[in-house]
């Protein structure tokens, strides 16, 4: 069989996993290089291309943030965000934005308040600048890669590759994870979220990325009319990086996974001609049947931890008061900390401090609903009912997003169970906001589509 350009690709990314894996330091390398590389292609990028290019660019950066993270591999703890933020400013010089797109900045001028009360509250110590970049980073980049995607044209086929681009550096995250503990027996050993089996990185990090790539290859699985092999083969990709996200025993990441699946099939079925319709009922069938087992090799690895976790169970058997695992704990504390600051909040990084000194718990928050109220007060409000409701408006007046309801719940459900600590809520966010066009315009009123 003649290898494709996808295959080609995934054997490189395979082989990125085991050089990094054998030689840490790989990690970085591949960072300055990526980062060199992409920014050329945007430079040298036609305008016809510029934001192909700059999205494509930005999808790689988001895939491969957490990979690269666990190994050392970038020069600054935020930098995949920065990067982000500059291929997209890249792009506005170029290509410009819409105008109403400048709601977005408007979300960003809302965040400044609260940069000025930290100020005020900490001041001019070397933590602000910390506490700025960690709290401030992911939302900047949000508003930044909002304000480029408004409404900006790309095709089906396009954003078919840049999902790819996305998924490509999961895959060598998976492929590290199983190098890093190839044998789970030895690491679990009760119903916590394991670091053992995350790369000894943050579960619930490397679980919502791997939820991402599950996404995509479902999306490729079902809409795909290449060969059955070809299918299969990336039906078994998925069940890796199900398992994978399955033993890390963060469960935010899966179940944000799962519902950004039905909502994209239920849609994508609605859509479809009858032909197409019949052929998502069988995928559904062997989808199902490869899930159905990837959760019971998951069951046997962890000798049944993973069972009781997904019942809200310990190690013992016993139910946990607790089914968030303590976050309505932090989220109750940051609602009432807005309660007693609701105009201008207590300032940004500040509700760290203020647990800290209140409850003598270190916690960073782990979500940013609340967060942005307790830092920003009346102004995040405003701020986040911007990410709220322009979507949804967007979308009454423009349909052809197929994607648009699983990125969305992507960034909502994120955001409520990791904050937004990396890039992925804010670009995929982005993304919902692009206008889709297809090759092969529909005779009918409603869409369908086709691959």
């Amino acid at each position: 069989m003649k290898l494709t350009l996808y295959y080609k690709l995934l054997i490189f990314h395979i082989v990125l996993a085991v050089g990094v894996f054998l030689y840490k330091p790989l990690a970085l390398l591949y960072f300055l290089f990526i980062t060199a590389f992409f920014s050329y292609k945007i430079i040298r990028a036609s305008k016809n291309y510029k934001t192909f290019y700059v999205l494509l660019a930005c999808a790689y950066i988001v895939g491969i943030e957490v990979f690269l993270r666990m190994n050392n591999g970038t020069v600054l703890y935020e930098a995949s965000k920065y990067l982000v933020i500059l291929f997209i400013t890249l792009g506005l010089f170029t290509n410009g934005f819409s105008n109403q797109s400048l709601v977005y900045v408007l979300y960003i001028l809302f965040l400044i308040p609260g940069i000025f009360v930290a100020v005020a509250e900490m001041g001019f110590e070397t933590d602000i600048r910390r506490a700025i970049a960690f709290n401030l980073s992911g939302p900047v980049c949000l508003g930044i890669s909002a304000v480029f995607c408004y409404k900006r044209n790309i095709t089906f086929n396009q954003i078919k590759i840049i999902l790819l681009a996305l998924l490509l550096p999961l895959i060598s995250m998976a492929i590290y994870l199983v190098l890093y503990t190839p044998n789970l027996q030895e690491v679990v050993t009760s119903t916590g979220s394991n670091f053992d089996t995350s790369g000894g990185f943050g579960p619930n990090q490397v679980a919502t990325v791997l939820g991402i790539g599950i996404f995509v290859l479902a999306t490729r699985f079902f809409m795909s009319r290449e060969l059955f092999s070809h299918r299969i083969i990336d039906l078994l990709i998925l069940s890796l990086l199900a398992f994978r996200a399955l033993v890390t025993f963060s469960r935010g990441g899966v179940f944000t996974a799962i519902i950004m699946i039905l909502c994209f099939i239920g849609l994508y079925y609605l859509k479809v001609n009858l032909k197409t319709k019949f052929r998502i009922k069988f995928s559904l069938i062997l989808f199902l049947t490869i899930a159905v087992l990837t959760w019971l090799i998951s069951s046997i690895q962890t000798g049944g931890f993973i069972d009781k976790r997904y019942a809200n169970q310990d190690a013992a058997g016993r139910e946990k008061a607790d089914i968030t695992t303590g976050r309505t704990d932090l989220i109750a504390f940051e609602f009432q900390e807005f309660l007693d600051n609701p105009f201008l909040g207590i300032g940004v990084g500040k509700v760290k401090e203020e647990r800290l000194n209140e409850t003598g718990i270190v916690a960073a928050s782990h979500n940013e609903m609340t967060r942005i109220l307790a830092e920003h007060g009346m102004f995040g409000v405003i701020a986040f009912l911007i990410l709220l409701v322009t979507p949804l408006a967007y979308r009454m007046k423009n349909r052809n997003n197929i994607f648009f309801f699983s990125f969305y719940l992507f960034w909502l459900l994120t955001i409520n169970h990791s904050a937004m600590r990396i890039a992925a809520p804010a670009f995929i966010y982005a993304l919902c906001l692009l206008n889709i066009t297809y090759e092969k315009p529909p005779l009918h009123r409603k869409p369908v589509i086709s691959k």
